[in-house]
């Protein structure tokens, strides 16, 4: 049998997979016609090309595939013109005719181009392709402004792109808000926000009559409202349209909504002719996201070969991703059309967060929900959208923020029914991953190989691990967090065999409680335990080659190879002569300065042989190591409180430098951040940081297990009106309790959500010290304390350990591969087509 699949985007190279992997597959032959001048390639990130990635990265065709598949032929640039269905034959642009048996339709969509006079300009684009992208890059080095004509999904991928790539950005949407058709006012309100503070301008509610010369910029966009807008640049992303011009052509049955009519099984109105993907038309619906159309590959792939049950159901179109760094998730019925439903909503304007579920008219089922600002809660409201889980009897819990040391409302794996699906990317359902536990799989990477759940975008990796977990205690397996194959321990059983064992060294802890040679995942660990214990020189002979890249050099390594360099500035308080002593390092070195948001300068772009140098001047001016680059306290960020502040009643600058100074050299699981505030104003964000202390009339109140970050949650308060010994004395034992109990990479946050028990056990032990460890607590931060040496002092002052500051083992020379360029004033890591071009300037120079 002879397949002719048109169109190789991600859908047709999934269609690709599942013939390779079904028994029929060596049985077919399949001819590939690829429009593009490339392979298949991952449009979904297509935004991370302005971030460096190359079309090759961004491959979707796994290595030696084609080789691997004799019988599966790629042709590129290789247009499709016609279809002739009687004759079954289809004939290309260069006028050659290809016969088929069974001819694929995954031609996927165009972008929709509003029919704007003007919208044919020079500097005006689509973004849909790599050529798009590449010419959008043209255009952006003779730039200073860009416009994004639409905002939805795509538009608002692309307004990060303009704005990566320097230009002032705009997005123009003529919906009343972002993102009209996924989540409503609300959280459209909230999106807004966001995006704007992040630097872009949004204009809602706009529609462009034309596009003419600008007065001061390339184009003028004249809206309706009779107000206009000037822009170098203009990008067109206002939705997709199904590419059917092959289906109208050779007479398919188009739906009412354009798209190629397909049956369940996938097939047109030609029983020899399927169609996946966005051209597809199932009950007059098209889908613009990837995961329907791989389940449609699948059914249509299944099909072909035979399998006349293959059918496809219809998709979830919840969605979560993350645009710009804002979460954005939308599940089931978000506009809450369904008659008589009921809606709950949480609005934190503050740190601009909205959830909004919407429930049956009983309360007894969700039928949809919107966050913004924060997608935590996605998982299990889709699994209980999904499989008609019972709500519980307060469904508003389910989005409000856990207090009190109540446990955040949830489900277990056991309540969702077998046909749950975990991974919508391979359509992998909880009784696949129990099956596949049932057949020996026990690890994520096996069930990965085996079942493909979280192979793809990995969303679900935590909720099949949790599933395959379950289903092991299930069957009376062994459920271990062993830190890696190569020690039967986890990383809190590691801790307390080095301490009780008084180990100081790898291949101590190897030959008593391991095997082989160890990883990338134990020696870091191994390292930050050693350090936790005995506060040793990380760079010791014996300890430096367990370091992972940052704390090898002892700064942040960059996407371009050169490092960051961030001098201690406790509490956020720099004398004068400081600042002047920075400035003129960044000055003599060239580095790009910027203030953090833990109120401290960072100097950015330092070459690794550079870095004994800069810091010898640093040191010499009276600053520290910051730890930006370690497992470690960050920073202690305050407010000026009552030294300064009319509003403040106790002295936060004071108490954070005296803290940040106390816990400096302490190495942890994760990193760590503090937060003072001189009054309940909070500006120091103290209740979104690992530890937060706010002032009181009486005293100050403690705050523990907050972060920012992917996953942000709310700091919660464990004791109140404490006097500053007693304050230290719980944050010594917290810490530390924290230090002995913690995963490997596991923040305060997850550490406190996995404490059984709650907020009412760590309170027991911190505050009450049920567990009689106070004391030993308390003097094991001590001896972190009295032990703290600067690491960069002690670096640039042992020649052995300056040595390993080279680019080159046998040269001083610097790395020619970092390359910078100038904006606003300073130096970035120049792009690769700037890169090309430097070098090409060198070369002829």
């Amino acid at each position: 049998m002879h397949i002719v699949l048109i169109g190789h985007g991600m859908v047709g190279q999934k269609f690709l997979e599942c013939l390779a992997e079904s028994h029929a597959g060596a049985d077919v032959q399949v001819t590939v016609l690829c429009e593009e001048p490339r392979p298949a390639y991952d449009r979904v990130h297509l935004s991370e090309f302005f971030s460096g990635k190359s079309a090759e990265d961004l491959s979707l065709v796994p290595a030696g595939f084609f080789e691997n598949n004799p019988g599966f032929q790629l042709r590129l640039a290789a247009k499709a013109v016609a279809i002739e269905r009687r004759d079954q034959t289809i004939t290309l642009a260069d006028g050659s005719v290809i016969s088929y048996d069974k001819l694929v339709l995954a031609t996927g969509s165009y972008p929709f181009v509003p029919s704007v006079p003007g919208r044919d300009r020079s500097h005006c684009h689509v973004y849909r392709t790599i050529e798009d992208l590449e010419a959008m890059q043209a255009s952006g080095k003779v730039s200073k402004t860009g416009v994004v004509v639409g905002g939805g999904l795509l538009g608002l991928e692309c307004a990060k792109a303009l704005r990566d790539m320097g230009l002032e950005t705009h997005v123009v949407e003529f919906a009343p808000r972002l993102m009209a058709v996924q989540i409503d006012e609300g959280g459209g309100r909230v999106l807004r926000k966001k995006i704007e503070d992040l630097g872009v301008q949004v204009h809602t509610g706009r529609n462009t009559l034309e596009i003419t010369d600008g007065a001061m910029a390339r184009h003028r966009m004249v809206f309706a409202d009779g107000t206009w807008l000037e822009t170098d640049m203009i990008v067109f992303s206002a939705g997709i349209r199904p590419r059917d011009e092959l289906p109208r052509q050779c007479v398919l049955a188009i739906g009412p909504r354009g798209g190629v009519v397909i049956d369940d099984h996938c097939r047109t109105s030609d029983r020899n002719v399927y169609a996946v993907g966005e051209v597809a038309a199932w009950n007059e619906m098209t889908y613009g996201l990837v995961a329907p159309g791989y389940e449609m590959a699948r059914v249509a792939a299944r099909h072909i070969t035979g399998d006349d049950q293959a059918a496809f159901p219809g998709a979830d179109l919840s969605t979560k991703l993350k645009l710009m760094g804002v979460d954005v998730a939308s599940i089931g019925d978000a506009h809450g059309k369904t008659a008589n439903c009921r809606s709950y909503q949480y609005v934190d304007e503050r740190k601009q967060v909205y959830k909004k579920i919407v429930v049956s008219e009983d309360g007894q089922f969700l039928l949809g929900a919107v966050l913004v600002g924060d997608a935590a809660e996605y998982g299990t409201l889709q699994q209980m959208a999904l499989n008609g889980i019972k709500l519980p009897t307060d469904p508003e819990f389910l989005i409000l923020p856990s207090s009190d040391g109540k446990a955040k409302v949830g489900i277990g794996p056991d309540a969702l029914p077998d046909s749950a699906q975990l991974c919508s990317c391979n359509n992998v359902t909880k009784g696949q991953i129990c099956a596949a536990v049932g057949e020996g799989c026990t690890t994520i990477g096996e069930i990965k190989a085996c079942t493909k759940a979280g192979a793809t975008c990995g969303g679900c990796v935590p909720l099949v691990t949790q599933v395959m977990k379950f289903q092991m205690a299930k069957l009376g397996m062994a459920v271990n967090n062993h830190i890696c194959e190569h020690f039967p321990h986890s990383r809190q059983e590691l801790y307390h065999l080095i301490r009780v064992g008084g180990l100081k060294t790898f291949s101590e802890l190897l030959a008593k409680h391991g095997k082989g040679l160890g990883c990338d995942i134990c020696k870091p660990a191994a390292a930050s335990i050693f350090a936790s214990c005995w506060n040793d020189f990380v760079l010791k002979p014996e300890l430096a080659a367990l370091q992972d890249s940052n704390d090898y050099y002892l700064g942040n390594i960059q996407k371009d190879g050169s490092y960051s360099v961030v001098p201690r500035m406790p509490g956020g308080e720099v004398t004068p002569d400081g600042l002047i002593a920075v400035g003129q390092v960044a000055k003599k070195y060239g580095l790009y300065t910027k203030i953090t948001g833990g109120a401290r300068v960072d100097m950015f772009g330092a070459r690794v042989e550079q870095l004994p140098f800069i810091w010898e001047e640093l040191i010499a001016a009276g600053f520290e190591s910051g730890h930006a680059y370690g497992k470690s306290l960050r920073t202690v960020k305050s407010c000026v409180g009552s030294t300064w502040c009319r509003y403040g009643v106790d002295d936060s600058v004071g108490l954070a430098v005296e803290i940040e100074n106390r816990y400096k050299g302490l190495r942890a699981p994760h990193k760590i951040k503090f937060g003072v505030s001189g009054c309940t104003r909070e500006c120091a964000e103290a209740q979104g940081k690992d530890v937060g202390i706010i002032a009181t009339e009486k005293g100050w109140n403690l705050y523990v297990a907050g972060n920012g970050g992917m996953k942000p949650r709310h700091a919660e308060l464990i004791a109140s009106d404490l006097s500053k010994a007693d304050l230290i004395k719980f944050i010594d034992r917290f810490l530390m309790f924290y230090v002995r109990t913690a995963d490997r990479l596991q923040r305060t946050s997850t550490w406190r959500d996995n404490l059984e028990g709650g907020l009412d056990y760590l309170k027991d032990v911190v505050i009450n010290d049920s567990l009689g460890l106070g004391a030993e607590l308390e003097a094991q931060m001590q001896a972190v304390v009295d032990t703290y040496q600067c690491e960069w002092k002690t670096a640039v002052n042992t020649p052995e350990v300056r040595q390993r500051f080279r680019s080159f083992v046998n040269s001083d020379k610097a790395d020619e591969h970092i390359i910078f360029v100038e904006e606003r004033g300073q130096i970035r890591p120049a792009r690769p087509d700037e890169r090309a071009d430097e070098r090409e300037e060198a070369a002829t120079a």
